[in-house]
């Protein structure tokens, strides 16, 4: 191999090297949080309940004998002004149906509760602190949309925009400064 080639291939070598350095030591904090979090949502179904409660289990998986869905939906904001908080916003971030397990779960847009309630008798099942949904706006950076009060997830557009690119830079540098000394010996 001629030596300005290899020298060439060298100069690239460096310049993956200080890309490679350069976007771990900026997005660090941000690597951090993005593996811890990801590693608790992996987790939150076995979390014993820490994290994510269990789905139980209703009377019938039948629709035909579940309750109107307005009428759970009233149901469900009665037992969490009942036992979370009388004050507490009945909006909505979703309702989640679940007819094979025959229940249903209302999560509140604020203060990241849940309600199951069983679809056919409207019985209370669960009340839930959903504290993967926080884990969740943690990982995705939605939660500085909130804290900022963007209007369409500017932010959450950003971050993940930048830490998708930082990996794929990081995948690229990575592979060649594996793979760039060893095709460099070879030749």
């Amino acid at each position: 191999m001629s030596t300005n080639k290899r020298q060439q291939q060298a100069s690239t070598l460096r310049l993956f090297r200080k890309l490679h350095r350069f976007t771990g030591a900026a997005l660090f904090i941000f690597f951090f949080i993005v593996a811890v979090t990801g590693t608790l949502l992996g987790w939150k179904k076995h979390s014993n309940g820490v994290l994510l409660a269990e789905t139980q289990s209703g009377t019938t998986s039948d629709l035909s004998k579940w309750l109107p869905l307005d009428t759970l939906q009233q149901l469900a904001i009665g037992y969490a002004h009942m036992h979370i908080d009388k004050n507490l916003s009945t909006d909505l971030d979703r309702i989640d149906v679940r007819n094979e397990k025959g229940i249903v779960k209302f999560v509140f847009a604020e203060g990241f509760w849940g309600i199951q309630v069983d679809g056919a008798t409207g019985k209370l099942l669960s009340i839930e602190r959903r504290r993967s949904d926080f884990v969740e706006k943690i990982h995705d950076g939605s939660i500085l949309d909130e804290v900022f009060n963007t209007s369409n997830g500017q932010i959450k557009l950003i971050y993940t925009s930048i830490m998708g690119l930082a990996l794929l830079i990081f995948t690229i540098t990575g592979f060649w400064l594996w793979y760039g000394p060893k095709r460099m010996r070879k030749q």
